[in-house]
């Protein structure tokens, strides 16, 4: 079965303007895992919490199936990428200590992943799926209707999954206390807009229709937010699905 592959076009993007994740994040992952010695980042795209999760792992593994994504992936001591589908990572049985999908785990044919999971995770082991939505800022009203009123005919059927909180993707192991935790960034409009750019609906919607609607919420947004210099906050909280292996 081959894998949807929203982001190869825009890797260099993606890498560019995604949010990267922060150390609260890798911290409560690590405080939970039986161990720190191997972390599996699945669908870890161009790294974004990758990196960070070697900060308290001595070695993460980070799959992909996109070689794309792949190439325009930080480099970080400790971490090591490579080209895999998360139903078929080819790594070693009960060979990991933590293993996280974040903002991944609605592209997986779930059921293969499970059994996958289930193979690599060790005894003890924590398994983490983490997602987040559009982001919250002062002056998002135009965001807001751009994501719901012009690209909603282009979202995958997948984003359901994020829409809901992943409560349907269900994790058959015990539950684990799950903290709250937000990832913040302090962006200019245009960062802002980078990272609108990279989502899976802007790139259908600029496929089949041009740029000419992602132009005009960009003067949307100008409206609202006048000074492109300007920094604001911006906050996603993060939903965290855990379990023991």
């Amino acid at each position: 079965m081959a894998f949807a592959d929203h982001f190869s076009t825009i890797s260099a993007r993606y890498a560019q303007y995604r949010p990267h994740y922060p150390r609260a994040l890798v911290d409560a992952l690590a405080d939970r895992s039986p161990a720190c010695d191997v972390a599996w980042d699945i669908g870890c795209g161009t790294g974004q919490l990758s990196v960070a999760l070697a900060q308290r792992f001595a070695r993460v593994i980070a799959t992909d199936p996109a070689q794309a994504q792949l190439d325009q992936a930080e480099a970080a001591p400790g971490v090591e990428y490579r080209r895999a589908p998360a139903e078929a990572s080819g790594l070693p049985d009960a060979s990991v200590d933590l293993a996280v999908a974040a903002q991944a785990a609605h592209w997986f044919d779930w059921p293969r992943f499970l059994v996958e999971v289930g193979r690599v995770a060790r005894p003890g082991a924590l398994i983490a799926l983490v997602t987040y939505g559009y982001g919250a800022f002062a002056g998002d009203a135009p965001l807001i209707a751009f994501y719901r009123d012009v690209l909603g005919p282009y979202w995958p059927p997948e984003r359901v999954h994020v829409e809901n909180g992943y409560r349907d993707l269900v994790l058959p192991w015990p539950a684990v206390e799950v903290p709250e935790i937000a990832m913040t960034a302090s962006w200019t409009r245009d960062e802002l807009l980078g990272y609108v750019g990279t989502w899976s609906a802007t790139v259908k919607l600029v496929a089949k229709e041009g740029t000419a609607p992602v132009e005009r919420f960009a003067a949307q947004l100008a409206q609202s937010w006048p000074a492109p210099e300007e920094r604001r906050t911006i906050r996603w909280p993060l939903t965290l699905v855990l379990a023991r292996r």
